[in-house]
């Protein structure tokens, strides 16, 4: 399966210029190596991302649906310059799961080449995701707290075992500055960063009135250096921060493109089917497709995956129904607040073969394993849910099998008598 080469640029600092090296990075690695794919995507909400690279009609897809669970590679559309982008979001909410859960995400995803994840100058959910994506981190620092900050990412990459793939590289530097006559600004900042151990790129972003003004003026377009400031210093460094960029990714990309697709076994399924599939299991949130499963639908978003035999019964052992056979069918009504209050209710419902209501059990969501995973089920927070029905297979099977089109019928016709009978008892 192919899987992209992911460069995050984060610093917890504003104004050192993370936007402006993101998205030029782009445009260069596009330049230089046309037939290689370049996505970009930001967890910012400046929307710059978009102002540079949107093409046509304003996309139905946003960063929002790749936290969803919506694979990024259906998200991606062509924008300027050659170069795919996810259009930003306004409003993001950190999900219930581990930011690892990204990289999980991305790493299943088919998206080819390279991926650039711009952040937010803060330390949240969506900057970690990202540093755990990422094969490369490129931090800039433009003075000595910038420095200083970096330390907090370091040490995220550290407990991941990955803190050689962090870079620093100094941004928005005039060159001309000094702290005194023999120590220039950008010198400092290459000396006290390696005495702090870490690794600096030989490349300086230089501090630039006419590339700030790309950003600004009277249209609402940002404009690249390559196209609009190639006559500045700039244009050269930013053409070596690729090269860089391309020096170290080549050997990763080569070998994500020799994989072989389909390892799933679900390249022949409908596109419909596959559209709504979540490729980890929801309680651990790791790969579930390639062993037996227990299939979950939610009937609202229509979003699907497989549980894996060990989390579902660790599920199970919380719940006071009993379960006697595998042909059993649990189903999860989720009330949310609007209904009912300040806080979601969740139900459990056990069904026997014949879609027979056998028994109900009211939840506790601080105490019950199950909450932590149905936000990443339904792809929203539960306090943000309304009205939700989640189907939960207890026979484990193959996703080929289960997706196919006997099972695949089969599971629609219980799901629809399931719903039929929780709505005539006023249960959903």
């Amino acid at each position: 399966m192919k899987r992209p080469f992911v460069i995050a640029v984060a610093s917890e600092k504003g104004g050192v210029g993370k936007t402006t090296i993101a998205t030029n990075l782009a445009v260069y690695l596009k330049a230089l190596r046309e037939d290689l794919p370049v996505t970009i995507a930001s967890f910012d909400n400046h929307f710059s991302v978009d102002q540079m690279f949107a093409l046509g009609p304003h996309p139905e897809g946003s960063v929002a649906n790749l936290i969803e669970g919506c694979p990024v590679e259906e998200l991606a559309v062509l924008g300027q310059y050659g170069v795919q982008y996810v259009a930003s979001s306004r409003r993001l909410q950190p999900p219930s799961h581990d930011p690892a859960w990204l990289r999980q995400r991305v790493s299943a995803s088919k998206l080819d080449g390279i991926l650039i994840l711009d952040t937010r100058p803060i330390l949240d959910w969506f900057t970690e995701a990202a540093l755990l994506s990422a094969d490369l981190v490129l931090v800039p620092v433009k003075d000595r707290a910038a420095l200083i900050n970096a330390g907090s990412l370091r040490q995220i990459m550290a407990d991941a075992g990955r803190a050689e793939k962090l870079w620093l590289l100094p941004s928005l530097v005039d060159t001309r500055a000094r702290l005194n006559a023999e120590v220039r600004v950008h010198e400092f900042l290459i000396y006290g960063a390696r005495e702090r151990d870490y690794q600096v790129l030989d490349i300086c972003i230089s501090k630039s009135p006419k590339v700030e003004g790309l950003a600004s003026g009277f249209s609402s377009r940002i404009r690249p250096v390559l196209t609009h400031a190639r006559n500045t210093s700039v244009h050269g460094q930013f053409k070596k921060l690729a090269e860089f960029v391309l020096s170290n990714s080549a050997a990763e990309i080569f070998e994500n493109r020799s994989r072989s697709d389909g390892e799933d076994g679900l390249e022949g399924l409908p596109v419909a089917r596959r559209r709504k599939l979540i490729l980890e299991c929801p309680l651990c949130c790791q790969q579930s497709l390639h062993a037996d499963g227990h299939f979950f639908f939610d009937l609202s978003s229509r979003r699907r995956g497989f549980i894996h035999p060990d989390c579902c019964d660790k599920l199970f052992a919380e719940l006071e129904l009993y379960v006697s056979t595998p042909d059993e069918m649990l189903a999860l009504t989720i009330e949310g607040p609007g209904l009912v209050g300040p806080e979601s209710r969740l139900t459990a419902h056990l069904f026997d073969a014949d879609e027979s209501l056998v028994a109900s059990e009211e939840l506790d969501r601080e105490k019950n394993h199950l909450s932590e995973g149905l936000s990443m089920m339904i792809g929203r927070p539960l306090d943000a849910a309304y009205r939700e029905l989640v189907l939960v297979n207890r026979k484990a099977i193959s996703p080929a099998e289960q997706l196919g089109e006997d099972l695949y019928r089969r599971f629609a016709l219980r799901r629809r008598k399931i719903a039929r009978e929780l709505r005539l008892a006023g249960l959903f």
